[in-house]
């Protein structure tokens, strides 16, 4: 009986820690998506298609909005919205929750700075590869720095929100010195 179960542990372990390097290659395209999303309280259809032409895009995937660690993330990159628009870059959050309450988290977290996606039903999370293990129907903490043509630059995951913004802010300003923007 012993035996059995430190197999079994043992084959959650190995299975979870493949689970969680997982990632969208970098240098891999990005998966497009459109999704309802809030900025500020108000509902809208995102388009990350859209957002690209603009400039690169950062995605970042967090469990569940009004959770201490992603309150945390959410006043991280609200914070540093002026860095972003710098470098030309945009920020999008995408989590399992529904509109509703992203409409608040928007406001009250994201601080009106930038929007947050619904994805309900996950399959944006699940296009990412940023499910949590185990806890399905939850994100995994993932962000990633998508160049204006879709290519994946930069991919972070760590459960701690703490170096989200400064890893994505450090591969968009290499990203930018490389094209000869100088921006960052």
């Amino acid at each position: 009986m012993k035996y059995g179960i430190s197999l079994f542990v043992a084959v959650i372990l190995v299975s979870l820690a493949g689970t969680a390097v997982a990632a969208l290659p970098v240098g891999g395209k990005a998966p497009m998506f459109t999704a309802q999303a809030s900025l500020g309280g108000t509902v809208y259809t995102y388009s990350l298609a859209k957002a690209l032409q603009k400039g690169p895009v950062v995605v970042y995937f967090y469990p569940e909005a009004f959770t201490k660690g992603c309150t945390i993330e959410a006043h991280d990159f609200a914070e540093a919205m002026p860095k972003y628009k710098a470098l030309g870059a945009t920020v999008i959050g995408v989590s399992r929750d529904d509109i509703e309450v992203l409409k608040k988290f928007s406001v009250s977290e994201c601080r009106s700075k930038f929007p947050v996606a619904a994805d309900p039903d996950g399959s944006i999370t699940r296009s990412y590869d940023a499910v949590m293990p185990i806890l399905h129907k939850y994100a995994r903490r993932v962000s990633y720095v998508i160049a204006p043509d879709g290519t994946v630059i930069y991919e972070y995951t760590d459960l701690n929100p703490e170096h989200h913004v400064a890893n994505t802010l450090k591969a968009l300003r290499a990203w930018d010195q490389a094209h000869g923007r100088g921006n960052g």
